[in-house]
């Protein structure tokens, strides 16, 4: 009776390396990228929040216990209260404005034939400024509050009148923050949204056109739709970009070394005062990093709730509009 002898069980490091070592060569190039992530990113927010029930002054050692009073503190500081407000404000107008005008010029180069790796380009090179830069070129040029910066320039040649830009008086200083916000990154969600664009099938387009469909009816039917899951990305990311703002508040609005209440987003306040303030309390700043990040996780569940929604209300219409068509078929 003969017996069938069995291929050798392969080892462990061979199962590892994978087939001509493609697990071992990609391990290799993610691994630098994740040890980054998790000694900058990931232990630093769970430090943090390991602190935030601590009280942390001027020290990364926890020292005395105290449970959610960083939190009930926090909470109950008016200028914390303000500088939610703040970034309730600034996101309103940035999320929806950059969203609008990066859709407007990826859909506008989209259909441009020639030189249009040239004007993609120009409108992505701001992204590769730093924040901290062009809120100084800002600052010192285009709205200082002179009468030769380029606002008041503008205004005077037009027959207006100088104004003090960041001074706090008349909320001119949202037009500042606003517009340099938008330089700086409506050409990198331009990019997210054109990649998005050209995931649209051609197809789509043309049985449009043979149904006579015009240019906006193309584009409230056919274009939007295919872009929902991009732009769902992209407002989410625009989201948090808000949460994040801090050079163009820190930078544009300090007056002699003092931040007030305008110009205090959440970061900025929180630097205030887990860095920059006398007491240096980390444990609320690990409690304001905490309240943050708890805001923006529900930002992104009840997005990600509104469109699974919408997407089973739509399949319930095709499933309902399925059978009458047959029928009249």
């Amino acid at each position: 009776m003969s017996t069938v002898s069995k291929p050798p069980a392969r080892s462990f490091w061979r199962r590892f390396r994978g087939r001509q070592g493609h697990n071992l060569w990609f391990a290799l190039f993610v691994a630098p990228f994740l040890t980054g992530l998790l000694v900058f990113v990931y232990i630093p927010i769970l430090w943090s929040a390991y602190l935030s029930f601590f009280d942390a002054q001027a020290t990364l050692s926890p020292t005395k216990f105290v449970g959610f009073a960083n939190y009930q503190n926090l909470l109950s500081d008016t200028l914390f209260r303000n500088s939610m407000l703040v970034f309730a404000i600034f996101a309103i107008f940035i999320v929806p404005l950059t969203y609008a005008c990066s859709l407007a010029l990826a859909l506008a180069l989209n259909n441009v034939n020639r030189f249009r790796a040239f004007f993609r380009s120009s409108f992505f090179i701001p992204t590769a400024c730093s924040y901290v830069v062009a809120a100084m070129v800002w600052r010192l040029s285009f709205f200082n509050g002179a009468r030769f910066s380029l606002a008041n320039s503008l205004l005077r040649k037009f027959g207006g009148t100088n104004i003090d830009w960041l001074s706090g008086v008349g909320y001119w200083y949202w037009i500042a923050l606003i517009s340099l916000r938008l330089w700086l990154q409506i050409g990198y969600y331009m990019i997210l949204l054109t990649a998005g664009l050209n995931r649209i099938p051609t197809d789509t387009y043309e049985a449009a056109a043979i149904d006579g469909a015009g240019r906006w009816a193309t584009l409230r039917h056919v274009t939007m739709p295919q872009l929902r899951g991009m732009s769902a990305a992209v407002l989410m990311l625009l989201l948090i970009g808000a949460f994040q703002a801090f050079d163009e508040f820190y930078n544009l609005l300090s007056s002699s070394g003092t931040y007030p209440p305008y110009a205090r987003p959440p970061l900025v306040h929180l630097y205030l005062v887990s860095v920059g303030g006398a007491d240096q309390d980390l444990g609320m700043g690990g409690a304001g990093t905490v309240i943050l990040t708890a805001i923006i996780v529900l930002f992104g569940l009840a997005q990600n709730w509104l469109m699974n929604g919408q997407e089973r209300r739509e399949r319930k219409a095709i499933k309902r509009a399925g059978p009458r068509e047959v029928s009249h078929g």
